[in-house]
């Protein structure tokens, strides 16, 4: 069969690419190997148009959770493009990173100071770098997915499957130094045990305690405030990461929901739609030690990162867009269910929160089948899996469309997913999706 253009670009990339892109989850064989289409010409709204001119409705992770006004928002966009003309970039700094550390002081009362970078990773890294610098001590407690780097792969030293356990499997420690040995400690969410037993063994040692707020479902009763009262106890730093969760759940943060504040809170994916940003924000008692750790890098200065955050900051407070993505994602997953019952497809709806729908098979070996339902949606010209990131532009006709796709879909999986895993297979046409981390072959 003669690849189309785009799937023949992918194939030369994993020749001089290795891991074939930057960012695992943007992989075609983490959703529909041979199939899915990796790379775009163009994007606006929830539409991606890839090489061959196939256009495509977005119902996955539109854009990883960046992108949470949708593609190429034109308010944004036209920010972003008047600071390119402008100039985004000279020997000075740029006034907006002023602006944005004033707006987003005043969007959390309980922060009074900020620092800028351009992505998720090292805007957790500068967090943790703080934190050490604060208290002098270096192990750091975590609760969460909190990026790639050595602080948070150290985890994984100790037991290979630790942060698995939490979010991501397969994160091999490969080149990981030896010496970071204990100093990333994992702790489920909500489970006091073995936040309590940590503390009791070593809590004069922790620099800091990183835990995302919530992601799918509402933190357990009473643990955020027990992150809180240890900290308080023991001198650790608390962070809150809102990178995924910030935004979309609630304006400025779900944090801000649960009544309890962090010392520091960090910030990325959707605070500049689509444009590289990233924010740590901290109380006062991390002013002392922001000052004194060596956080500096070139392209943190450039112009265009917070002129797009400035504006993706006004426009999601003016469309009150949280409550929008969350009222789509509830349709989708009532939608799922609904479409699942009516045909007998066995699935589970895996979250609770509107903002971050998602679902999974409750069959025997469910890879299997949530590869080929995303290659059948594939042929209906949409891109999906068993988990959504609603935008705003995700509308009614949006909606429509992909519900009738739905439906239609899950009608065909339901025969086929009773028969077995083995009836599943024989109806893809390509190798079942990557779970988790894993090398490629080329």
């Amino acid at each position: 069969m003669k690849l189309s253009q785009t799937q023949a670009r992918y194939q030369q990339a994993k020749q001089i690419i290795p891991g074939g892109t930057q960012l695992l989850s943007k992989r075609p064989e983490m959703m529909a190997p041979e199939l899915w289409p990796a790379y775009f010409t163009q994007a606006k709204g929830c539409e991606i148009t890839d090489l061959d001119g196939r256009r495509w409705l977005d119902f996955s992770t539109c854009g990883i959770g960046a992108t949470l006004l949708g593609f190429n928002d034109d308010d944004v966009s036209e920010a972003v493009i008047r600071t390119v003309r402008d100039g985004s970039f000279s020997t000075l700094n740029p006034v907006e990173e002023v602006e944005l550390a004033e707006r987003l002081c005043a969007i959390h009362p309980w922060a009074k100071c900020a620092r800028f970078a351009r992505c998720g990773g090292e805007t957790a890294a500068m967090a943790i770098r703080i934190a050490r610098a604060a208290t002098g001590r270096s192990k750091v407690i975590i609760s969460g997915y909190h990026g790639w780097q050595d602080w948070y792969l150290a985890a994984n030293l100790e037991s290979p499957a630790a942060l698995g356990e939490m979010w991501l499997t397969g994160l091999s420690p490969y080149g990981v130094p030896q010496e970071l040995r204990g100093t990333g400690i994992p702790c489920l969410h909500g489970d006091f045990a073995r936040l309590e037993q940590t503390l009791r063994e070593q809590g004069n040692d922790i620099a800091a305690i990183i835990a995302e707020p919530c992601r799918h479902e509402p933190p357990s009763p009473g643990f955020l405030e027990a992150l809180r009262q240890a900290c308080d106890q023991y001198g650790i730093t608390l962070i809150f990461d809102e990178i995924t969760i910030g935004w979309r759940y609630r304006f400025g943060g779900a944090h801000l929901s649960f009544g309890v504040n962090p010392d520091l809170a960090i910030f990325s994916k959707a605070l500049g739609n689509g444009h590289p940003i990233g924010a740590v924000i901290g109380n006062e008692k991390m002013r002392p030690a922001a000052e004194k750790a060596f956080l500096s890098s070139t392209y943190w200065t450039e112009r265009v990162g917070p002129a797009a955050a400035l504006a993706t900051i006004a426009k999601m407070e003016k469309t009150r867009v949280a409550e929008k993505v969350t009222s789509m994602g509830e349709r989708i997953m009532r939608l799922w269910h609904d479409s699942a019952a009516a045909v007998g497809l066995p699935l589970k709806i895996t979250s609770q929160f509107g903002c971050l729908p998602s679902f999974s098979f409750t069959v025997p070996e469910p890879n299997a089948l949530r590869t080929l339902y995303t290659q059948i949606m594939l042929e209906e010209d949409i891109l999906t899996g068993c988990a959504v990131y609603p935008t705003l532009a995700h509308g009614e006709a949006e909606f429509s469309r992909f519900a009738q796709a739905v439906k239609r879909v899950f009608a065909e999986l339901a025969p086929i997913a009773a028969e077995g895993p083995d009836c599943v297979r024989r109806h893809l046409r390509a190798p079942e999706a990557h779970v988790g981390f894993q090398r490629l072959i080329k």
